[in-house]
């Protein structure tokens, strides 16, 4: 007999680790999602106006040097090979980012060579941070004062709604500086966005006939799950709980979305380093596509904001508080029978996409009942 499986969330997690078990032909698979849509935050559609593929939260480019997880994810669409460089608006001047040799060269108004601007930015940082206590020391201790303010401080204080003193150095670990012109945001081997977009790619993954998707259908702990055998859940643990040990923190972000003739940046994304800038980046969808034929924009100006109750989580902020909190969640978690979670908002952890699929490829692989 076939066992019955729930699946909450319909985003990467929920959507491989349903592809996987559908190929076992051992379950019947449900898999449910609160939004009208599949693919989580990754949803994309087209625009019906201006035929320009949309990120409706966001940007996401596909990064990743594990070879098998470019390989699976990629039996499910083509993948166009876009790069990402981002551009930073700080003081009103335009600067290639991440920091690299043209950015350290312009900004200074030298001519550095590779092993010059090292040792210039060598002397700029804080030699005094052994070890970063805070995201500030952090970047201190890496690029100095004068980089940290015109790019770090005020993007950061923006996005994460607090002084940077507050957040754990390992945020800033994931932001590269390079001594040469490489602009590319990723150092990763395998990068590009699906040519069909990613909700193309997970409609794919759960065209099945042993799943069954079911949309505007929220989840909350009165949800009978009696008929299922297991449930994987990569919604929010502190939702799942009801918040009993108190709501954990994340940023979300809105968008204003704006249209109009030709092209308005010239870029995917521009960031806004400066706090009297309210939002924190322009991104421009047409310039995800390798098409160039768009006679009209569409581009969302982005803000960041405290996640209340209604809010979509994004970011986790994983301060003092929310990890003593994660900690009486996680006990709890151990005591549910027959409940594995998973994901980003299931595990509170900031996890790029690529993470996400490995590790639900790890526990499809591992899953037994």
């Amino acid at each position: 007999m076939l066992k019955n499986i729930l699946i909450v969330g319909a985003g990467f997690s929920g959507a491989v680790i349903a592809e996987r078990l559908s190929k076992t032909k051992k379950y019947n698979i449900v898999v449910m999602d609160k939004r009208c849509h599949i693919g989580g935050n990754c949803h994309t559609e087209v625009d019906p106006e201006t035929k320009i593929l949309v990120h409706k939260y966001g940007p996401h480019i596909f990064n990743t040097n594990n070879l098998d997880v470019w390989n699976y994810i990629r039996t499910f669409g083509t993948f166009n090979n876009f790069t990402n460089r981002i551009k930073v608006n700080s003081r009103g001047t335009i600067y290639s980012f991440p920091i690299n040799l043209h950015t350290i060269n312009q900004f200074f108004n030298v001519s550095l060579s590779p092993s010059e601007a090292a040792q210039f930015i060598d002397q700029k940082r804080d030699k005094s941070i052994i070890e970063a206590r805070n995201f500030e020391e952090q970047a201190l201790g890496m690029i100095g004062r004068d980089l940290y303010e015109a790019f770090i401080y005020g993007y950061t204080k923006k996005q994460w709604g607090c002084d940077p003193e507050r957040l754990p150095a390992s945020i800033l670990k994931r932001l590269p500086v390079r001594f040469n012109y490489n602009d590319n945001y990723y150092d990763k081997i395998y990068q590009g966005i699906p040519q069909k977009g990613y909700s193309n790619i997970i409609e794919n993954m759960l065209d099945d006939k042993s799943i069954r998707v079911l949309t505007d259908t929220p989840f909350d702990s009165s949800f009978d799950v009696s008929s299922f055998d297991h449930v994987f859940y990569t919604g929010s643990i502190d939702s799942f709980f009801d918040y009993k040990y108190g709501k954990l923190g994340y940023r979300t972000v809105t968008f204003e979305e704006e249209r109009t003739i030709g092209d308005y940046q010239g870029n995917a994304v521009i960031n806004y380093a400066d706090l009297d800038v309210p939002y924190t980046r322009i991104h421009e969808h047409k310039h995800f596509s390798q098409k160039t034929n768009f006679k009209k924009t569409i581009y969302f100006r982005e803000f960041s904001k405290e996640t209340e109750i209604h809010d979509e989580p994004y970011y986790p902020k994983r301060l003092k508080d929310d990890k003593e909190a994660l900690e009486k969640y996680q006990k709890d978690i151990e005591k549910k029978q027959n409940f594995t979670f998973l994901g980003r908002l299931g595990t509170y952890r900031y996890m790029d996409m690529e993470l996400v699929i490995s590790e639900a490829l790890r526990i499809s692989r591992n899953f037994k009942i």
